[in-house]
């Protein structure tokens, strides 16, 4: 069984810390930013100082927060992980972020003698806890092998996409056809109830056809029922976009449908919604058309 440090254990990175431990691993965990979750440690994980200290005691260092300057900061700041680091370590960003600072980090960890992945995830909060989260990998091969025990108890679709920063570009990738079919189901739910059918039996009647999805399946009631406890927060989904969009420029591509969602979630935080489920999308389009496919209008 490994020794793994765990850096970010919020909504996404608790339930995976835990799954981790159930599989029977041993969990170091950094209070440089917040106290340790009670259950980790009433399971057994240890509390340390800061990620130095996780990083000295670890075989594996797991961080997962929310965007790229607190990724750099948990690295390269002071008492980071890059202090605390070696040869034979594996250093494994579970984090969304950019794929170019990604190829960054990941040069100046190696130079440390340590090994690095980005390994970011899909699959929301459900996908956490029931240890089935997508994971999508970039790194040396070599590495990835080493980790993929650690992958398999909070996973089941776990894929080496390529090298480092190839994970990053994929989980970019991924957060563009989730925004777009959110979009997509929230437009035509809109579309049906203001044209006087039933949102819920039209939903019913969709998932037995091609329009059927994981969105059309999950989000959609979450639409039709007004339920946007997170979930994934409008706010991470946009910093994803972003992602998207800054990537897009660099590479002198157009995305504009892309773009198109990113202001319709611009709109659901003009609302007040950053920190609303990413199915909360509807509710940007429900303010422009005037209208709600629920009672709450």
């Amino acid at each position: 069984m490994a020794k793994i440090g765990f850096i970010g254990t919020g909504i996404m990175g608790k339930p995976m810390a835990q799954n981790l431990q159930k599989a029977g691993h041993s969990l170091f965990v950094s209070t440089h930013h917040d106290a340790a979750p009670a259950d980790l440690i009433a399971a057994g994980a240890v509390a340390l100082a800061n990620p130095k200290e996780v990083a000295q005691e670890a075989e594996f260092i797991i961080v997962m927060v929310p965007d790229t300057p607190q990724v750099e900061a948990v690295l390269f700041g002071e008492n980071g992980v890059a202090e605390g680091v070696g040869p034979n370590k594996v250093v494994i960003d579970m984090s969304s972020i950019s794929p170019t600072a990604t190829k960054a980090f990941a040069e100046k960890i190696k130079a440390t003698g340590a090994a690095y992945l980005d390994a970011p995830v899909s699959g929301g909060e459900v996908g956490a806890k029931a240890a089935t989260l997508s994971i999508m990998v970039g790194g040396c091969p070599k590495a990835f092998e080493r980790a993929l025990p650690l992958f398999e108890a909070m996973g089941k679709n776990i894929t080496r996409v390529g090298g480092n920063g190839d994970g990053q570009t994929a989980k970019v990738a991924n957060q563009i056809i989730v925004a777009l079919n959110i979009q997509a189901v929230a437009e035509a739910l809109l579309f049906a109830a203001k044209n006087g059918a039933d949102p819920a039996k039209v939903r019913e009647a969709l998932m037995g056809g091609f329009a059927s999805s994981k969105i059309l399946e999950v989000h959609a009631e979450r639409m039709i029922k007004g339920t946007f406890d997170p979930g994934f927060r409008i706010n991470l989904h946009q910093k994803d976009l972003n992602l998207a969009l800054q990537g897009a420029k660099e590479l002198g591509i157009n995305l504009p449908n892309t773009s198109n969602a990113q202001q319709v979630f611009n709109t659901c935080q003009a609302l007040g919604g950053g920190n609303w489920d990413h199915s909360a999308l509807i509710k940007g389009l429900e303010h422009m058309a005037n209208f709600s496919i629920r009672d709450d209008k």
